[in-house]
């Protein structure tokens, strides 16, 4: 854990101020969820909750199973970072901040297909040709994406990649339903 060295007081209704700096550097809004923890020797730990990272182990096999099917990269991510990939790049995306290109995708909140060079990343060098996002709603929130690309310069995502694309963010939203 790094300490910040930042205080703060419990007000009278029991709130704390998260600081506006940590908030911009966790790339936090004001509905971010959190979820807390307690330690035996007292630490309160908040820590940004990601509904769509409870699923991880499915979502791994899926775009796995998407990446065989099609032949291309395929992707989930929460609203912050890949969670699961599978394909060409296969684990180097794993973990990687969203590039600001995906992010404006997913809180469009319908599926997008980018036909120019697009960074899958907000670190440069994952840059595809071809790239379908569908944002995953559960609840009228959005919780993450699912993405299939292509890094093969000519290939373009088409109307199967699309419906691939919102077939499993649709079935990956029923999953928070039940």
């Amino acid at each position: 854990m790094r300490a910040t060295g930042i205080v703060r007081r419990i007000d009278e209704l029991g709130r704390v101020v998260i600081p506006k700096e940590l908030r911009r550097s966790l790339r936090m809004s004001e509905n971010s969820p959190l979820e807390i923890f307690t330690e035996a020797n007292g630490e309160v730990i908040l820590k940004k909750y990601s509904p769509i990272g409870e699923m991880a182990k499915l979502a791994e096999k899926y775009v796995e199973v998407l990446s065989q099917s099609l032949g291309h990269i395929a992707c989930i991510t929460d609203t912050d970072s890949i969670i699961a990939v599978s394909g060409a790049t296969d684990k180097v995306l794993l973990h990687k901040q969203i590039s600001p290109d995906v992010e404006k995708a997913m809180k469009a909140k319908k599926v997008a297909l980018l036909t120019e060079p697009t960074e899958l990343t907000a670190e440069e060098n994952h840059t595809c040709s071809s790239v379908v996002i569908a944002p995953i709603i559960a609840q009228g929130d959005i919780v993450g994406t699912v993405i299939i690309a292509t890094k093969e310069l000519g290939k373009q995502m088409g109307q199967l990649e699309q419906k691939m694309a919102e077939t499993a963010a649709g079935f990956l939203a029923k999953q928070f339903e039940t």
